[in-house]
């Protein structure tokens, strides 16, 4: 039998897979515990936003503090946004586990049955006034819908009061209750503003509802759009690739648990084409793993396993998102390609004439693909990719 055996191979590469390993992020895991202590006990705390490329393991951490907020006895729900999505529905459902999470220790379930119905008419208003009965939706609350809270069609307006209520069921059970928002990004404008009024009002009550954002890079610029406080609303976490330290431990301390590991030349090379972007680290650790014969694993085996992980990556990670693009929004990114210095940003500018064209003309493509996701602007005048190394792999690619 192997020593590395590719049965017992540890390590998840995946879209918001937990790691085996949640390494180098233990500052954010404990400064979040903090932060659910202290509202819990009516002290004022910020809400927290997660910023970031993608594969740096917003999503994972996001789910660990979710976690983190379930151990603590919280109600808790999550969405993921979308960019042609309203945010009333999903947050109705999202509302709707939170407090469900809480009804059982709440002494008064009248209380709760008061609640819903608001809950059910704040999301009945998501309903066109003008849609036949068969085809509203229903939120699946039992009970009849409330009137004159959370109701006014107003989303500003009615989160304000929904949160707000929420929270109050929270403090009768003397816990909290924690909204978590991926690809928060995609929230629109309208709703934007909504999340950051209902925030801002729940920071003036102290009242023990938070919301946890995780979004690309220019999420503080959405938000900031929206409101103009929004940066004194939210505290800014910025999650970045793993030091050196971090993306060793990300690969040893799994591997030691199955009786393997690791010669230093060997953490060295991983890294060196992981970047130490966590969803590399995964990639990269799981083809050398598949190819290792014995333990320690060395140098060699990563650099025959790279081939393999690299061609998998090209087409799941990347290639998945090249295959999104128009032909118009491939040539725009091939010339930041070419431009990119690593992962930096590329100014529009010299985009344009690597091209031979005129700014304006490339307005479309460069806005479809912020749409997409694909891209990012983080300052005025210049863009760059959401997704690490994307700049070396369309280099790869024919034109």
């Amino acid at each position: 039998m192997r020593d590395v055996d590719p049965i017992r191979n540890p390590y998840a590469p995946g879209a918001g897979q937990r790691p085996p390993e949640l390494a180098g992020r233990d500052t954010e895991v404990t400064a979040f515990d903090v932060v659910l202590e202290r509202v819990a006990r009516g002290r004022p705390e910020r809400s927290l936003v997660l910023t970031g490329l993608r594969g740096v393991g917003k999503t994972v951490l996001l789910n660990a503090l979710r976690s983190q907020a379930i151990g603590r006895l919280w109600g808790t729900g999550k969405i993921e946004a979308r960019p042609d999505q309203q945010l009333r529905r999903p947050l109705s459902a999202a509302m709707h586990m939170a407090v469900r999470e809480l009804a059982p220790r709440h002494r008064a379930p009248d209380r709760i049955d008061e609640f819903l119905g608001i809950l059910k008419a704040f999301a009945l208003r998501s309903n066109p006034a003008n849609a036949k009965l068969r085809d509203r939706w229903q939120p699946g609350i039992d009970g009849p819908a409330a009137t004159g809270r959370a109701d006014s069609g107003d989303i500003e307006i009615d989160l304000v009061e929904l949160f707000t209520d929420a929270a109050a069921i929270a403090t009768d059970v003397g816990t909290g209750i924690a909204l978590f928002i991926d690809e928060m990004q995609d929230v629109g404008p309208a709703d934007a503003s909504a999340l950051c009024a209902a925030c801002h009002e729940l920071s003036q009550l102290g009242a023990p509802l938070i919301v946890v954002g995780a979004g690309l890079p220019h999420l503080p610029a959405v938000l900031s759009a929206s409101k103009s406080y929004s940066e004194r609303l939210f505290r800014y976490t910025r999650i970045d690739r793993l030091d050196p330290d971090a993306a060793d431990r990300a690969l040893t301390a799994p591997a030691a648990r199955e009786g393997v590991s690791f010669e230093p030349a060997a953490l060295t090379e991983l890294y060196r084409l992981s970047g130490g972007y966590p969803y590399f680290v995964q990639a990269y650790g799981k083809a050398t793993w598949d190819h290792a014969p014995t333990s320690p694993i060395t140098a060699a085996d990563v650099r025959v396993a790279g081939p393999e992980a690299e061609a998998e990556l090209a087409v799941g990670f990347f290639g998945s998102r090249y295959d999104r693009a128009t032909p118009a929004e491939r040539e725009y990114m091939r010339g930041m390609a070419e431009l990119a210095d690593a992962d930096a940003p590329v100014a529009t500018a010299g985009i344009a004439k690597s091209l031979g064209r005129k700014p304006s003309s490339l307005s479309p493509a460069r806005d479809s693909l912020i749409k997409k996701g694909l891209i990012y602007s983080g300052e005025r005048g210049t863009v760059a990719f959401t997704v690490p190394h994307f700049a070396r792999y369309l280099r790869t690619q024919p034109g």
